[in-house]
């Protein structure tokens, strides 16, 4: 590389670095990150892996810090840094990181396969399975509920160390799902202590609900058996139930299906006052999670799916879990939405076809900043539906119609196979 690229490539970075300094205000804890990924996108190795390892005073849960110090490795790695390298790429396993197929096929270590050190870092590595071919094998994690409810009366007790109460009785003896979750879908406990502030009477209501699951378990259980008749190629996990902030009734990470429970803890006698609109919209009953775990078995399922930024795909992904989660449980896990569309088919398709190529869908997915009372957000997870039901229905094969839904290669020509539409 010549002076003069050289001094191009340290402004853009320094460029970048300020900008980003400035939108860290907006973004709280995950400055840092946005700075050491623009980093590593200008190919400024050393000084992504630097600003990786700053963000580590932002990270307060081990799925976090094992991330950092893996993208870190990764980029004194290409920096030709590779002690730094191995030592950080230790630290990434002491975290928790099992995930072999990645890491010896990942092109930014490949620097390091001839160091002895580097066949000793893979027979470290403790390969614990997360998942099963047979539904049976599931199981129901609920040991996050108790120690919840434990930090949450000594938080009571003592209001002023609310924060470091969670921390310490509630998220650091979690189990690995609620790590996960609380890394996706939480991201810091200032936040998260501050929505329980917000919400008192809520969640000081839930409790009793939120002992619920076992009760539920034969159901889900049934649908986890009918998911395999249907596509024999299914893998299956363990469920873990969480308490969280009202950022996410359910997602999916590697170690399995994690359920936030006080948005499926519904029933007539809570009190939802304090709830903003769209919190009060997707509260669900307590009744309704085996439907929701049948939506986050099928995004357990969805590696088979191409990549890209369309709305289609994003519809897709979501409209695709409610569908054969209905098939496999009986109601799809957004039945309100399907109701709210009655007699507006046709206009809410027009609105779709419009933007369905492009990447346009914060205006379909995850936008509850846009629900009111007149029209609910997340209506891509309708569409999505509506698509995969029409090519359900027109295939002959309904088993190959579910092999072919979970493995879309392309969006377009699925759409056009499907003949959805009104």
């Amino acid at each position: 590389m010549n002076k003069t690229i050289c001094i191009i490539s340290f402004m853009l970075s320094l460029v970048i670095i300020l900008l980003l300094l400035v939108s860290s205000v907006s973004f709280g804890q995950s400055g840092l990150g946005r700075i050491a990924d623009s980093l590593y996108t200008a190919r400024n190795f050393d000084e992504a892996g630097r600003f990786y390892l700053k963000s580590l005073s932002e990270s307060e849960f081990n799925a976090t810090s094992r991330g950092i110090y893996y993208n870190a490795a990764c980029c004194f790695s290409l920096a030709g840094k590779k002690d730094s390298a191995v030592i950080l790429l230790k630290k990434a396993v002491s975290y928790g990181f099992n995930d072999t197929v990645n890491l010896t096929k990942d092109a930014d270590l490949v620097p390091l396969h001839d160091l002895p050190e580097w066949n000793n870092i893979l027979k470290s590595i403790k390969i614990i399975p997360t998942s099963s071919k047979d539904p049976d094998k599931v199981k129901l994690v609920t040991s996050d509920i108790h120690n919840f409810w434990k930090a949450y009366d000594l938080a009571q007790k003592d209001t002023a160390s609310r924060l470091s109460i969670y921390k310490k009785y509630y998220v650091d003896p979690g189990s690995e799902g609620l790590q996960d979750y609380f890394a996706i879908k939480v991201r810091n406990m200032k936040n998260y202590v501050r929505t329980h502030e917000k919400l008192p009477k809520f969640y000081a209501a839930i409790r009793k609900n939120t002992f619920e699951v076992e009760k539920q378990k034969p159901k889900m259980v049934a649908s986890f058996r009918k998911f395999k008749q249907i596509y024999p190629e299914a893998i299956f996990s363990d469920v873990y139930f969480v308490v969280g902030a009202f950022t996410s009734g359910g997602t999916v990470s590697e170690t399995g299906l994690l359920i936030g429970l006080d948005q499926s803890a519904g029933t007539p006698d809570i009190p939802v006052a304090e709830l903003s609109l769209w919190q009060r919209n997707n509260l669900s009953k307590v009744n309704t999670i085996p439907y929701l775990i049948a939506h986050e078995l099928i995004h357990f399922n969805q590696d088979g799916l191409a990549s890209d930024t369309t709305l289609l795909r994003s519809v897709l992904i979501e409209g695709m879990a409610d569908f054969i989660g209905e098939l496999i449980s009986g109601k799809p896990a957004n039945e309100r939405l399907h109701i709210w569309a009655k007699g507006k088919e046709k206009q809410v398709w027009a609105d779709f076809q419009k933007e369905m190529y492009l990447n346009k869908a914060r205006n379909w997915i995850a936008n509850s900043d846009q629900e009111t009372a007149d029209k609910p957000a997340d209506l891509g997870y309708w569409i999505g539906y509506q698509i995969c039901k029409a090519y359900y229905d027109n295939s002959s094969d309904k088993n190959k119609a579910v092999y072919d839904i979970l493995n879309i290669k392309d969006y377009k020509v699925f759409y056009e196979k499907s003949g959805a539409g009104f």
